[in-house]
């Protein structure tokens, strides 16, 4: 029979052992997995605080080339002799040339003419007569319409058209316009035509508005 040092206590030691290094070795494992998850978690945001975000600036407010601002000032205005008015921009470039005024700045224009007539225009006669001349003194002339409207001064033929302007004095570049051309007509006095003209895709329907609208016969 062994002694009693060998048959008890001596045979469980290798077992105590193994059972403690298990304990450690998987104590470590669990340290160093609990280590990996908490260097791979996101900072904690302090209650109350937001993340920073990038912001993009606010564009500048600035008129497109060819716009009217909102800020221009209308002014009426009669040729020489009376029989009308007009409201037209203030400060604009002014030429005149016996019955035809011409209100200019940058891509825009108001041209105003007085034309003897015995009978009242129509859509058709101005399709028939006034666009084939306009057309052939113009460059790269597209017709987008012709029409009846009405205006507070009364009833008016539109003609909406494309052209090229006059060739810049400086570069030589030509820029493509938007006219609108109206017919005003009295017995009496004859025609009165009002031809607005900017740059294409310039926002000037209000200012345009304001000047046809102010038109009255005097």
């Amino acid at each position: 029979m062994l002694p009693p040092s060998l048959g008890g206590v001596t045979m469980r030691r290798p077992f105590a052992a193994a059972a403690a290094g298990l304990v450690l070795v998987t104590g470590a494992a669990a340290g160093a997995a609990a280590c990996s998850s908490s260097a791979a978690a996101p900072p904690r945001q302090a209650p109350g605080l937001s993340a920073p975000t990038a912001t993009t600036p606010a564009p500048a407010d600035t008129n497109p080339p060819g716009d009217i601002p909102d800020t221009q000032v209308f002014v009426p205005w009669s040729p020489p002799g009376g029989r009308l008015t007009v409201k037209v921009p203030e400060g604009w470039a002014r030429t005149t040339h016996g019955q035809v005024t011409v209100f200019t700045d940058k891509f825009n224009s108001v041209r105003v003419e007085r034309i003897h007539a015995a009978t009242a225009p129509t859509a058709n006669s101005v399709r028939a007569k006034d666009i084939p001349a306009i057309q052939a003194a113009s460059s790269h002339f597209s017709l987008v319409k012709v029409t009846d409207v009405q205006r507070k001064g009364g009833r008016a033929v539109l003609a909406e058209y494309r052209v090229d302007s006059a060739p810049n004095q400086v570069t030589g570049k030509r820029v493509r316009l938007d006219v609108q051309r109206y017919v005003f007509y009295k017995p009496g006095k004859g025609e009165a035509v009002l031809t607005l003209s900017g740059a294409v895709g310039a926002d000037n329907v209000d200012p345009w508005r304001t000047v046809t609208d102010s038109f009255r016969w005097s």
